[in-house]
């Protein structure tokens, strides 16, 4: 499962519960592009959305730039809304999770599995600006402690 696009952002800015895995609904361009590694998932999140009684979850945000090798594509929305591919009872269960517990979506990372591109996006709780400043302390205090285990 090679990885081709990870979020770094989201486990600092928020608190990661549950973790599950999509497909996505792409051009052939942008499979070649997201292959190449020309996707970032910086600031986008996931929404969920009700069309004709139907509802689905969608990627926003994430921008693929265009494949290279396609040729000039004048109308290319390179940030455009991405359809997810989940079933049912996953869309009804992730829907009241968010309502009720006040949750959001997070894309993680984007990889392969076998010969599918798979989005792993995850239940979060955004953290407060408290909760940040003690991540950062305890990761330069886990830094000095193994820089001077090292030394001796």
């Amino acid at each position: 499962m090679p990885q081709l696009a990870l979020n770094k952002k989201a486990g600092f800015d928020y608190e990661l519960l549950d973790k599950y895995e999509a497909g996505l609904v792409l051009h052939g361009h942008e499979v070649k592009a997201v292959r190449a590694g020309q996707i970032s998932l910086k600031g986008s999140f996931i929404s969920i959305r009700t069309k004709s009684g139907k509802t689905e979850l969608y990627l926003v945000g994430a921008q693929i730039a265009p494949y290279k090798s396609a040729g000039p594509m004048p109308d290319y929305n390179q940030a455009r809304d991405r359809k997810l591919l989940l079933k049912k009872s996953e869309i009804s269960q992730l829907i009241g999770k968010k309502l009720k517990e006040g949750l959001t979506l997070i894309p993680l990372k984007i990889y392969t599995n076998h010969s599918f591109l798979k989005l792993e996006f995850a239940i979060a709780r955004g953290k407060k600006k408290y909760d940040k400043r003690e991540a950062i302390k305890k990761r330069d205090i886990d830094r000095n402690l193994r820089t001077l285990t090292k030394r001796r």
